[in-house]
């Protein structure tokens, strides 16, 4: 639809003919209870905030294709003693975006510090809404936002706030994630924090490019690393593979190269569909990529997960002097973008500035 004319605004009685936010509660199976906000922007974009799971984002699509990866799991209720070892993903439902942190990004570990379960808590944390925008037709107003609270903590302990706003325009197929994370407690904080973007079948099919530049690393090591060697085709998605099958899965850290604006992107275009997926980060705010590779069968899936660290815990993050650190009172504010490209002219430069930057 082109918002820019106005002849459609005489045909049109109530906003959810065209776009717009609406608010729910799931009534069965595990997400039975929690609350969910549906986001369409009019453009084929829209997607589905789970309100409880710190309004991270499950399903989501544009027109008919499904962009996310969805675990067999499914939305799940917040769980929040599930920071415990690897209990984290009993409740891990995959979706376009699961949150990572607040202090801690990575796998299970002990420390002088204390114990810490994989990738932290605050994706079990519920949000307390503060603030919804539709869409004012009459006025011009395109813009639709919903802002909710979350506190990661407790008494006697560190305390960190996450306010979050989702933000979207009627006609513009993008959504924007603005995130506020300030030390509400008295003491110094640690801080991690990790974007776990998950995308999946039909976006992601054998064939789909996977875009990113950047000095990389692999996480897997001698005959563990099958994927992320020099010389192999790591950014073309393959078939399923056998060796994938449960836990089988690779990953590669990347200091993603940044434009002159200090822009860091990164997505997928699957030539098929005709279409890509762009994210846009800032590299002074997320100076690290991962790309996270998980091809079994029934389980077909690769993250893009920008972060203020690779994912490989507070323990080694401290050690080697690259841990963040929060002052009492301090604020750090992240911004990211996800915007669909269907026009072959925007597809190419993003392909080409993959290439070049």
């Amino acid at each position: 639809m082109d918002f820019s004319k106005k002849d459609w605004l005489d045909k049109v009685s109530h906003v959810a003919q065209v776009g717009g936010i609406e608010t729910s509660i799931l009534d069965n199976g595990r997400g039975r209870g929690t609350r969910i906000a549906w986001v369409n922007t009019g453009t084929g974009l829209r997607f589905k905030v789970v309100i409880d799971r710190a309004m991270d984002i499950s399903d989501a699509y544009f027109n008919q294709f499904n962009l996310s990866w969805i675990s067999k799991l499914g939305v799940t209720g917040p769980q929040p003693f599930s920071d415990r070892d690897t209990d984290w993903l009993r409740t891990f439902g995959g979706g376009l975006l699961v949150t990572c942190g607040l202090t801690h990004v990575g796998g299970p570990e002990t420390d002088a510090f204390g114990s810490r379960g994989l990738h932290d808590q605050i994706s079990n944390i519920p949000a307390e809404i503060i603030h919804i925008k539709q869409p004012d037709l009459l006025n011009g107003d395109r813009e639709m936002s919903i802002t909710g609270k979350m506190l990661q903590g407790h008494a006697l302990g560190h305390n960190i706030e996450l306010i979050r706003t989702i933000r979207c325009y009627l006609g513009d197929p993008t959504l924007y994630i603005e995130d506020e994370v300030q030390n509400v407690g008295n003491s110094d904080a640690p801080h991690m924090l990790l974007y776990h973007f998950n995308f999946g079948w039909p976006l992601v099919d054998a064939g789909t490019q996977i875009l990113w530049n950047g000095k990389w690393q692999p996480r897997e090591s001698g005959e563990s690393n099958k994927i992320f060697k020099e010389g192999n085709d790591f950014k073309i998605c393959p078939e399923p593979r056998e060796d994938h099958r449960g836990s089988g899965e690779e990953a590669a850290f990347i200091s993603p190269i940044s434009d002159d604006e200090g822009n860091c992107q990164c997505g997928l275009f699957n030539e098929k569909l005709n279409f890509a997926v762009m994210l846009t980060f800032k590299k002074e705010q997320l100076p690290w990529l991962t790309n996270w590779q998980h091809w079994g069968q029934g389980e077909y899936v690769t993250g893009l997960e920008p972060g203020t660290h690779p994912p490989l815990g507070q323990k080694q993050m401290r050690e080697c002097k690259e841990l963040v650190f929060l002052k009492p009172k301090e604020k750090k504010v992240y911004q990211l973008a996800l915007t669909i490209l269907d026009k072959q002219e925007a597809i190419q430069a993003f392909k080409n500035n993959m290439q070049n930057i």
